[in-house]
């Protein structure tokens, strides 16, 4: 029986490694934020009253095993001059019309997954949408995922409430089973306060992490992001999560030991992201994880990613150990 890999995450993050870890013989399930409120994901949860699709979207087509072409047609986005559709991915249309018309989110993307072929499940953490909360250093307090990541500050911790008021927020059944019965659960890579957490602070998320016998994984960003991580070394990304977690629950940190060039990065182009994270091992050993040291390194497109292949193919060889 293949063992089972539950991924956490959101963002842009999770496909890189979801893309190789799918050739090889796992049972994988990702479990995706649903507190996105910005672009195109943000106009659907507003008028749709829908759990924000993009994550769901990008990890669904990573998951995927059809045509490439009808990928590039769930993945296109409308251009800004077609002003009705500007920006709305036809993916993120799709999930919320099969939503509407089967009145849940997990049967409109149960449908979607046989359409594209996945291999893996994909469970948004709750089945409505919610709204992210953090309150910074100096005790500001922030709402809205999309104005908490425009602000740039140095934030101390995040929690969710829901999107209309009074509404109990409950997680996803299936997401909960998912982490109970895993192998192994992984965080990341991706946003720390915006695209990891939102999925931690859902009440019984927590719960079932602290419950789990998996393996706890954290892939360690590459690089900080602007405001909220600035300066943060890899162990301190580590600590924020424990803090959030309730207890020091990861077994080993995944992270990069290759240096990102000076020169290369284009800081424009990449406008959230601010200096490589520095590495502290023996802080990381402190918050009760192995340290796996590795070049983890690829330089594309004037930014600084992951090698989703060497950390799957290391992913994998964590759990025949």
């Amino acid at each position: 029986m293949p063992a089972k890999i539950v991924m956490i995450g959101g963002g842009s993050g999770l496909p890189v490694i979801i893309k190789p870890l799918v050739k090889q013989e796992v049972d994988l399930t990702a479990i995706v934020t649903v507190a996105d409120d910005g672009g195109s994901s943000g106009l659907l949860r507003d008028y749709v009253n829908i759990i924000p699709p993009g994550d769901i979207r990008n990890i669904m087509v990573a998951m995927s095993t059809a045509d490439q072409e009808l990928l590039a047609l769930f993945q296109y986005r409308f251009q800004t001059k077609d002003d009705f559709l500007a920006k709305h991915a036809v993916g993120n249309l799709l999930i919320a019309a099969l939503t509407e018309m089967t009145g849940d989110v997990s049967e409109a993307i149960t449908r979607l997954a046989k359409y594209l072929k996945i291999k893996g499940q994909v469970y948004p953490v709750a089945k409505e949408p919610l709204i992210l909360q953090a309150e910074t250093t100096d005790g500001q307090k922030l709402s809205g995922e999309a104005a908490i990541t425009a602000a740039h500050q140095a934030l101390d911790h995040v929690w969710v409430s829901p999107s209309t008021k009074g509404q109990k927020i409950t997680a996803n059944p299936e997401a909960v089973d998912a982490i109970l019965s895993a192998d192994m659960i992984v965080y990341g890579p991706g946003s720390l306060f915006t695209s990891i957490l939102p999925n931690i602070v859902v009440p019984g998320i927590k719960e079932a992490l602290q419950a789990t016998p998996a393996k706890q994984v954290y892939i360690a960003n590459i690089m900080t992001q602007k405001g909220e991580t600035d300066a943060y070394t890899d162990a301190e990304h580590l600590a924020v999560l424990n803090r959030h977690l309730g207890k020091k629950m990861i077994d080993a940190v995944l992270t990069n030991q290759s240096q990102v060039p000076a020169d290369f990065v284009d800081y424009q182009r990449w406008g959230e992201i601010s200096t490589q994270v520095k590495q502290d091992p023996k802080a990381i050993e402190k918050e009760g994880a192995e340290v796996v040291s590795r070049d983890f390194l690829l330089l594309r497109d004037a930014g600084a990613f992951h090698d989703g292949q060497k950390v799957a193919d290391l992913i994998f060889s964590l759990l025949e150990g």
